[in-house]
């Protein structure tokens, strides 16, 4: 880890190293993570700010794989620039390893708060998730090419569906891709059955927000499909071609990934073959968008929260979390009477202070979410104008 002041970091080009579109669209992506994660009342969120119960999608579905397509994206620009200096593929490996380690720890650290006891604690939670993927992508881009990238890419999700489908899991069969029964599901019970119980019930069912281990397979082809444009990004093409492709092959993406759900339905807990597809194809659209903006049209007035969130991300994600643990840990203590003493969170005591008097209560909630992503923002907007920038 690494705090830098460096004042290029503020400054991405196309051919030197980042791109302004490829920070804002991260920021984008990291605004839209903290709105969703912290919900002033978790009773009434409005639909399209939750995550879809099973098959199916809403816009919060396709956030963490819309981050995990920009790490892709942004793995030859870096990786380019350390090569261009002398760096060995041993010593690249090493930077891979010892991030994803740092990413994975920083990860455990949030799900181990306030006891550290790891008992039916997601242990591969977002960060833990994002290490791991980082590592297995960061390896394979060291030793390979752009066509066995690709390759690599659609075999991986290949791969994954036929096991979905032709393993049998004992006492289901195969090709069960309800919540309980699949073999995702099983994978994690002979695993993890003990430590990391990502099924509970209440009435019929319910699942954590965890993907699993095996789904970690076809979450590396998202990463990947994010490296295919990374190097289609560095490639000769002008930039309206270079836009004008990604706004193709992201319309290709979302039609082939429809047509896959047919048979294999849209499912982020799954990380199904189709909903890599689909959200890979979402993630060309938004960020051609973004690209033609920004990088063609010089079209920037909006982008200044974004940017700042996109510079800092990492550091943007972690902070924000651990604050908001920290507001639920804290406990506040009222005097309703003599003989009566009730304990609220920190959180839920400004939420009923501030909020909750709004009066609808999905709008408090969403309030609460709005006002506490501006307040974040302000926190990296002055990291921003101090030039520092932590680098895991």
């Amino acid at each position: 880890m690494a705090i830098s002041t460096d004042e290029a970091v503020t400054r991405p080009t196309e051919g030197g190293g980042r791109l302004v579109s490829l920070d804002v669209f991260r920021g984008i992506t990291i605004a839209a993570m903290i709105l969703v994660n912290n919900a002033g009342d978790w009773s009434h969120v409005y639909p399209p700010l939750l995550h879809a119960e099973w098959d199916g999608w809403t816009p919060t579905d396709l956030v963490f794989p819309f981050f995990l397509f920009i790490m892709g994206v942004a793995i030859p620009y870096s990786f380019a620039k350390r090569i261009s200096i002398g760096q060995s593929r041993g010593k690249l490996l090493k930077h891979v390893i010892v991030r994803s380690i740092l990413i994975f720890a920083l990860g455990m650290l949030l799900s181990g708060i306030p006891n550290f006891n790891y008992s039916h604690r997601l242990i591969l939670n977002i960060l833990q998730r994002i290490g791991i993927i980082y590592l297995l992508s960061g390896a394979i881009y060291l030793y390979t090419g752009i066509m066995a990238q690709a390759i690599i890419s659609v075999l991986l999700i290949t791969l994954y569906w036929l096991a979905m489908f032709l393993v049998p899991v004992p006492g289901y069969g195969a090709g069960v891709l309800t919540p309980v029964g699949n073999l995702w599901w099983y994978v994690d019970e002979v695993l993890l059955r003990g430590w990391h119980q990502h099924i509970f019930y209440v009435g019929s069912w319910k699942l954590e927000h965890a993907e699993g281990i095996l789904s970690l397979i076809p979450s590396v082809s998202t990463v990947l499909f994010g490296v295919l444009t990374g190097h289609y990004l560095r490639s000769d093409k002008t930039k309206i071609e270079k836009a004008s492709g990604m706004m193709v092959y992201g319309n290709f993406g979302l039609f082939i990934g429809i047509i896959m759900s047919i048979w294999f339905p849209i499912n982020k807990l799954l990380w199904s073959s189709s909903y890599v597809v689909f959200t890979a194809g979402f993630a060309l659209e938004v960020f051609g968008i973004c690209y033609w903006l920004i990088d063609i049209k010089g079209i920037k007035w909006w982008s200044r929260p974004f940017l700042v969130f996109g510079t800092n991300a990492i550091t943007s994600f972690f902070l924000s979390t651990l604050f908001a643990l920290i507001l639920d840990l804290v406990k506040i203590h009222q005097n309703l009477s003599s003989s009566q003493v009730v304990s609220t969170s920190l959180k839920e005591y400004i939420y009923k202070l501030i909020f909750a008097p709004i009066g609808n209560p999905y709008n408090a909630s969403l309030s609460y979410a709005i006002v506490y992503v501006i307040l974040w923002y302000i926190v990296m907007e002055i990291f921003y104008r101090r030039k520092i920038f932590i680098k895991i």
